[in-house]
Protein backbone atom coordinates (compact mmCIF):
# COMPACT_ATOMS: atom_id res chain seq x y z
CA UNK A 1 0.00 0.00 0.00
CA UNK A 2 2.52 2.39 0.77
CA UNK A 3 4.33 1.84 -2.22
CA UNK A 4 1.03 2.86 -4.36
CA UNK A 5 0.80 5.85 -2.36
CA UNK A 6 4.65 6.94 -3.00
CA UNK A 7 4.07 6.05 -6.44
CA UNK A 8 0.71 8.26 -6.68
CA UNK A 9 2.42 11.24 -5.16
CA UNK A 10 5.24 11.24 -7.32
CA UNK A 11 2.63 11.14 -10.39
CA UNK A 12 0.93 13.99 -8.55
CA UNK A 13 4.10 15.70 -7.87
CA UNK A 14 5.30 15.60 -12.04
CA UNK A 15 1.90 16.62 -13.10
CA UNK A 16 1.77 19.47 -10.80
CA UNK A 17 5.05 21.05 -12.24
CA UNK A 18 3.93 20.45 -15.70
CA UNK A 19 1.32 22.82 -14.87
CA UNK A 20 3.58 25.84 -13.96
CA UNK A 21 5.31 26.64 -17.04
CA UNK A 22 6.17 29.93 -18.18
CA UNK A 23 5.10 30.85 -21.69
CA UNK A 24 8.42 31.26 -23.92
CA UNK A 25 8.79 35.09 -24.92
CA UNK A 26 10.55 35.16 -28.50
CA UNK A 27 10.48 39.02 -28.70
CA UNK A 28 12.52 40.27 -30.94
CA UNK A 29 13.88 43.25 -28.40
CA UNK A 30 15.30 40.94 -25.99
CA UNK A 31 19.17 41.21 -26.18
CA UNK A 32 21.41 44.50 -26.08
CA UNK A 33 20.78 47.74 -27.47
CA UNK A 34 23.26 50.65 -27.28
CA UNK A 35 24.23 53.90 -28.74
CA UNK A 36 27.36 55.64 -28.61
CA UNK A 37 27.54 59.74 -28.67
CA UNK A 38 30.62 61.72 -28.94
CA UNK A 39 30.45 64.67 -27.72
CA UNK A 40 33.06 67.88 -27.52
CA UNK A 41 34.22 69.49 -23.91
CA UNK A 42 36.03 71.57 -25.57
CA UNK A 43 38.17 72.38 -29.39
CA UNK A 44 40.90 69.52 -27.96
CA UNK A 45 39.28 66.75 -25.84
CA UNK A 46 35.84 64.48 -26.42
CA UNK A 47 33.82 62.34 -24.54
CA UNK A 48 32.08 59.17 -25.36
CA UNK A 49 28.74 58.40 -24.18
CA UNK A 50 27.33 55.14 -24.01
CA UNK A 51 23.80 53.98 -23.65
CA UNK A 52 23.43 50.23 -22.85
CA UNK A 53 19.96 48.26 -22.75
CA UNK A 54 19.55 44.98 -22.27
CA UNK A 55 16.27 42.95 -22.50
CA UNK A 56 15.20 39.82 -21.38
CA UNK A 57 12.78 37.70 -21.93
CA UNK A 58 10.63 38.44 -18.44
CA UNK A 59 10.00 41.72 -19.42
CA UNK A 60 12.90 42.83 -17.19
CA UNK A 61 15.99 44.67 -18.26
CA UNK A 62 19.24 46.70 -17.39
CA UNK A 63 19.98 50.64 -18.61
CA UNK A 64 24.21 51.27 -18.30
CA UNK A 65 25.46 54.61 -19.06
CA UNK A 66 28.79 54.48 -19.46
CA UNK A 67 30.70 58.23 -19.81
CA UNK A 68 34.13 57.30 -21.47
CA UNK A 69 35.18 54.00 -19.68
CA UNK A 70 33.71 54.27 -16.68
CA UNK A 71 29.94 53.34 -15.62
CA UNK A 72 28.44 56.47 -15.24
CA UNK A 73 25.33 55.19 -14.01
CA UNK A 74 22.79 52.04 -14.32
CA UNK A 75 19.60 51.16 -12.85
CA UNK A 76 16.89 48.44 -13.49
CA UNK A 77 13.73 48.61 -15.86
CA UNK A 78 10.50 46.95 -17.10
CA UNK A 79 9.13 46.84 -20.43
CA UNK A 80 6.06 45.71 -22.30
CA UNK A 81 5.33 45.37 -25.75
CA UNK A 82 1.41 46.40 -27.05
CA UNK A 83 0.58 46.26 -31.07
CA UNK A 84 4.45 46.81 -31.84
CA UNK A 85 5.20 49.74 -29.82
CA UNK A 86 7.58 49.29 -26.32
CA UNK A 87 7.34 50.81 -23.25
CA UNK A 88 10.23 51.03 -21.18
CA UNK A 89 9.88 52.62 -17.55
CA UNK A 90 12.73 53.08 -14.81
CA UNK A 91 10.84 52.54 -11.48
CA UNK A 92 12.94 54.27 -8.87
CA UNK A 93 14.56 56.84 -10.93
CA UNK A 94 13.49 60.38 -12.17
CA UNK A 95 14.25 58.86 -15.73
CA UNK A 96 10.73 59.51 -18.14
CA UNK A 97 8.52 56.47 -19.35
CA UNK A 98 10.26 55.58 -23.16
CA UNK A 99 7.97 54.88 -25.89
CA UNK A 100 10.35 52.85 -28.90
CA UNK A 101 9.36 50.79 -31.81
CA UNK A 102 11.62 48.16 -33.80
CA UNK A 103 12.76 49.41 -37.42
CA UNK A 104 14.43 47.36 -39.87
CA UNK A 105 17.57 49.87 -41.73
CA UNK A 106 19.62 48.77 -44.04
CA UNK A 107 22.26 48.87 -40.87
CA UNK A 108 20.13 45.86 -39.50
CA UNK A 109 17.28 46.59 -36.48
CA UNK A 110 16.98 49.24 -34.74
CA UNK A 111 15.50 50.38 -31.56
CA UNK A 112 14.02 54.16 -32.68
CA UNK A 113 11.94 56.50 -29.85
CA UNK A 114 9.04 57.91 -30.68
CA UNK A 115 9.93 60.97 -32.93
CA UNK A 116 12.63 58.52 -34.78
CA UNK A 117 15.72 58.68 -32.80
CA UNK A 118 17.97 55.99 -32.64
CA UNK A 119 18.06 54.36 -29.03
CA UNK A 120 20.12 51.90 -29.94
CA UNK A 121 21.61 49.30 -32.57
Amino acid sequence: MKKVLSLLAIVAIVMASNCTRVPENNDPVIGIWYTIDVKSINETSKETIRQEWIFNDAYLGRYHRYSGSQLAFKTDFGWKENDGLYTISYPGTDMAVQKAILKDSPEGMQLNDEDGNILGH
